[in-house]
């Protein structure tokens, strides 16, 4: 047994007593998929992200329907087994004493996971809290800044409805100028995208809200450049990462943001409902908390997690999620994503009527990709995708995009695209 499996078993079992077994991979399925890691080891980068073999035993990790090819990974993402089994384990605990085992016990478990996340993050434990979700995670930090009426916020039309509304709500109640951009894209030439930010910044702008990477068709925004133009004009840096932690390999410092917020039920195929939420250390002070918490202006990042009783089961699961991912690895997991977003779209983007509506350079796009076809709406292409080829997307209609949303996850195979690939002809 390597060295690097032994770590890897060692850290599913970190947890204590109630997390020692791991049924899955004990099975016969499990033992394949390390030997596969083992061997994976002393094989080419590149010859490992094309292995459909290698790539089958991690499908064979997951859960997934053998009959349905689920493409819309965007929305939310399965779990591996190992995560499932963790979440029933830490379930069966709770319900034997629940006051006890929840509050006595799961909970002296946040810490570990919040150091898990900071360690993938790349910044300190002390700026991590854990939520439910990318949009709690935002909406903490739109309702929790201290704007005053004719404050400014740039922001665009693409970005999510959910952070679009609260910014909203803002305006309509505080008094907040929300100044909008609206972008076309896919746009390859990323200095345009910093040039309209840095146009729409004024004396009074106070937040620039950015999606890191725009769900509707995978376009990845240049955050880092964005975000240092604002803070020259002491213009505080909202990120929306629901879509790019676990997808992309970066950590949060180095996009120079000072909040951040993810789902990690999406890329990171943590249980449902989990979130993750960034705060910069120094702006911990001046955010308020999105539920009462007794030290409201306090440095501390726990002071965002008074949700209330909550499932300690997925929160305590969130830890085998991150293993799982350490074991794919996040350089090996973009890399991957982005082959397969470029499989199926060098198949089909030449076809007579396919127009493909998200970025080609490597740059600007990863896993996610959009595609048309003239004659057919989203809605009624992504229909027809299920009923004739039980293909699962997405129908997008959009501020700027109207297109079938294609999202696969590291458990998709190239024999999933293939089928996508003949819809599509069959369309055409």
């Amino acid at each position: 047994m390597s060295f690097k499996r032994r770590q890897f078993l060692k850290q599913l079992a970190a947890f204590g007593s109630i997390a020692a077994t791991t049924p899955y991979f004990q099975s016969l399925s499990g033992q394949r998929l390390l030997k596969s890691f083992d061997e994976s080891q002393n094989r080419s980068f590149s010859e490992v992200i094309q292995d459909e073999t290698f790539w089958y035993q991690v499908k064979n990790a997951y859960t997934v329907s053998p009959n349905i090819v689920n493409l819309n990974n965007g929305g939310v993402s399965p779990q591996p087994l190992v995560v499932q089994e963790a979440v029933e384990r830490y379930n069966r605990l709770s319900n034997e004493a629940p006051s006890f085992y929840m509050w006595r016990i799961l909970d002296q478990g946040r810490e570990p996971v919040r150091e898990k996340l900071a360690d993938l993050a790349g910044c300190s434990p002390e700026e991590i809290a854990i939520n439910r979700n990318a949009s709690e995670a935002l909406e903490t930090v739109i309702f929790g800044l201290r704007l005053k009426k004719g404050d400014e916020v740039v922001l665009t039309r693409q970005d999510y409805p959910n952070m679009i509304n609260s910014w909203k709500q803002r305006a309509h109640r505080d008094g907040v100028v929300l100044k909008w951009l609206d972008f076309q894209f896919p746009i390859e030439d990323k200095s345009k995208i910093v040039e309209a930010f840095v146009n729409a910044f004024t004396p009074r702008t106070k937040v620039v809200h950015i999606t890191h990477m725009i769900n509707w068709m995978g376009q990845i925004l240049p955050v880092k450049e964005i975000a240092l133009a604002a803070k020259e004009r002491g213009i505080e840096v909202l990120v929306d990462g629901a879509h790019t932690f676990a997808h992309l390999d970066f950590d949060i410092p180095s996009l120079q943001c000072d909040y951040f917020g993810t789902s990690l039920h999406k890329w990171l195929c943590a249980p449902f409902g989990t979130g993750m939420l960034y705060v910069r250390k120094e702006k911990i002070k001046n955010l308020y908390p999105m539920f009462g918490a007794e030290e409201f202006e306090s440095e501390d990042i726990r002071k965002f997690e008074h949700l209330g009783t909550r499932s300690f089961a997925l929160e305590q699961a969130i830890g085998q999620a991150v293993d799982f991912h350490h074991m794919i690895g996040s350089e090996r997991k973009e890399a991957r994503l982005r082959y397969l977003r470029k499989y199926w779209i060098s198949r089909v983007k030449d076809l007579p009527g396919v127009t493909i509506h998200s970025p080609e350079a490597d740059e600007n796009s990863c896993g996610i990709g959009s595609f048309a076809i003239e004659g057919k709406g989203p809605k009624q292409l992504s229909a027809l995708l299920y009923r004739d080829f039980k293909i699962h997307t997405s129908g997008i209609v959009w501020d700027n995009v109207n297109a079938v949303r294609v999202t696969p996850n590291v458990y998709t195979v190239t024999r999933d695209l293939d089928r996508l690939v003949r819809a599509i002809k069959s369309y055409v």
